[in-house]
């Protein structure tokens, strides 16, 4: 578990130190509104780029960002937007988005950003769920916008504004609003337990939840990032569509720092090197896949100074990276609904253990087994965490709220350990997920209620297959009904019903029929742990990317 290069004395007085470091730096936390730290760093950086799309040759400095931000809330306001709405936003990654957030922050109106790849049964269900005061579309996304009929009720289809070129069925387009609106200071009092963002993420019930963050949880959040890093950086690569939560956690960790933040559309493999030396980042996130190419890769010449895994990579990777890049490859544990629940201890012999660290600032953590009674060190156990600036809940679902919280405790789903320094490994996930690289965290419930749909499908089970290049790929166990075969029902019309109703991401990959699905014998659910104790997952599978039967 630790390096034979330290003592168990020496390591334990190591991550005592670390301990106390991060203690420190929690009680010289100083509250912020993201409003607040715009315009600060407009102050200090003003002529600095804050953000740089670069793929469509867009960029802002700090003190435009300012102004600009100013300029959206005011244009806002004017169309009717006020002080806790919410507004839907289906942007792709263009400058607009950025500038958008910080102007609904200092409006104290409340981001809800739409996933570009939504079909229009997922944007009827987060518009029904948020009811938003205006929704802002992207010229690209309008075609599959505009096919919504009826609208939900109580949303005026008229409140929608579009962001590029004027088309038939938009009220009205962002430059038409920006027009003679000045970029003075708004006036507006926002405070820390303010609700800035709703954000959706895939839960096990099916359709996605909505996060209720607040200013508070922004501005925790940010610090918690600057207090992992080792040093404070000036360019910062994010790979990935704002509407996730990381690029937005980037930015405003970026802005912590007076940093840049070069933003991609989506990472890519091939290109990913290139952007690294081309602008000279310092710190990225970089998924594993990505990084063993990086290693092969001739040229090791780069800025990097710091990178932070995703989904825990292997021991090995971790230390051929280093060797290869110098650079150190950190790791933590984080989700949407509490900011980071540990962070790494910067112990360089612990780096290629595996551990996801130790408690992060304003987060107290407890394992817990099955019924409930703490967990013994070494013992595997779900993790419930609380503390400053957690999530509110989930919008509109006092159910599940009461489901997720035990007291002030949230209870994350996930199973760690930990052991007697004070280190968490994460073992799995408690929920039923299936997860892509990235933000990509799908329900297997919605695709099994999409799926069953079907009138010749008595049942469906989807789990995961694991996946080299994209973690986790999506494989559904279909059953039929009594008397139909599988040459009654073409893989292709399953895979039709799919792409109707799923996104992109969603759809499942491999399908293979089953007599029967294995259920327990007292509450007749199905046994997935079963499905997937195989030792080849995608054999006699019907491979729906390479087209065949594998």
């Amino acid at each position: 578990m630790t390096s034979a290069s330290l003592t168990q004395s020496q390591l334990h007085d190591r991550v005592a130190s670390a301990s106390r470091r991060l203690d420190i730096l929690e009680t010289a936390y100083e509250t912020i509104t993201v409003p607040q730290l715009v315009s600060m760093r407009a102050q200090t950086h003003g002529s600095t780029i804050a953000i740089d799309i670069f793929e469509r040759g867009e960029r802002i400095t700090y003190s435009e960002m300012d102004r600009w931000s100013n300029k959206y809330a005011r244009a806002l306001r004017a169309f009717g937007v006020s002080k806790g709405d919410r507004m839907a936003v289906m942007l792709p990654n263009r400058i607009e988005f950025p500038i958008l957030w910080f102007g609904l922050a200092k409006l104290g109106a409340v981001l809800v950003p739409l996933n570009l790849r939504y079909t229009p049964r997922e944007i009827e269900y987060v518009l029904s769920d948020t009811q938003p005061k205006a929704i802002i579309v992207d010229e690209s996304v309008w075609p599959v916008f505009s096919t919504i009929d009826p609208w939900p009720q109580a949303i005026d289809g008229k409140r929608v504004i579009l962001v590029g070129q004027p088309s038939h069925g938009a009220a009205a387009t962002l430059d038409d609003l920006l027009k003679g609106v000045d970029d003075s200071p708004v006036d507006e009092d926002i405070r820390p337990d303010c609700l800035l963002s709703i954000q959706y993420t895939s839960g096990t019930t099916g359709f996605p939840k909505g996060c209720m963050l607040t200013h508070d949880y922004w501005g925790v959040m940010s610090y918690q990032r600057v207090i992992r890093d080792l040093q404070p950086y000036k360019k910062y690569l994010s790979a990935g569509p704002f509407f996730y939560s990381s690029p937005q956690w980037n930015l405003l960790s970026s802005y912590r720092q007076g940093g840049t933040l070069y933003l991609a559309h989506q990472l890519s493999s091939p290109l990913f090197f290139g952007w690294v030396k081309k602008f000279h980042i310092e710190w990225c996130v970089l998924p594993e896949p990505t990084a063993r190419e990086l290693i092969a890769a001739a040229d090791a010449t780069t800025c990097l100074k710091q990178v932070m895994q995703t989904d825990s990579w292997n021991p090995d990777t971790v230390r051929r990276f280093r060797e290869r890049f110098r650079v150190r490859a950190l790791d933590s544990y984080g989700m949407t609904e509490i900011g980071y629940a540990t962070l790494p201890a910067h112990i360089e012999e612990m780096e290629e253990s595996g551990s996801v660290g130790i408690r992060a600032p304003f987060r107290a953590l407890r394992l817990v087994k099955e019924d409930g009674s703490p967990t013994q060190v070494g013992e595997v156990g779900e993790l419930l965490v609380k503390g400053r600036a957690i999530f509110k809940g989930y919008w509109n679902r006092p159910e599940e709220n009461a489901a997720a919280f035990e007291g002030e405790w949230f209870r994350t789903g996930d199973l760690l350990r930990r052991d007697e320094l004070g280190f968490y490994w994460l073992v799995g996930r408690k929920k039923d997920m299936i997860r892509r690289l990235g933000d990509e965290n799908i329900s297997a419930r919605e695709v099994e209620v999409v799926i069953r749909e079907i009138p010749e499908i008595a049942d469906v089970a989807a789990v995961p297959v694991p996946d080299v290049e994209r973690g986790e790929e999506i494989k559904i166990y279909v059953q039929l009904k009594e008397g139909i075969t599988p040459a009654d029902l073409r893989v292709e019309r399953i895979l039709e019903h799919a792409r109707a109703r799923l996104a992109v991401f969603k759809r499942p990959r491999y399908i293979a029929f089953t007599p029967a699905l294995p259920r327990t014998t007292s509450s007749d659910k199905v046994r997935k742990h079963e499905l997937t104790a195989v030792s080849d997952l995608i054999a006699g599978a019907y491979d729906s990317e390479e087209k065949r039967w594998r």
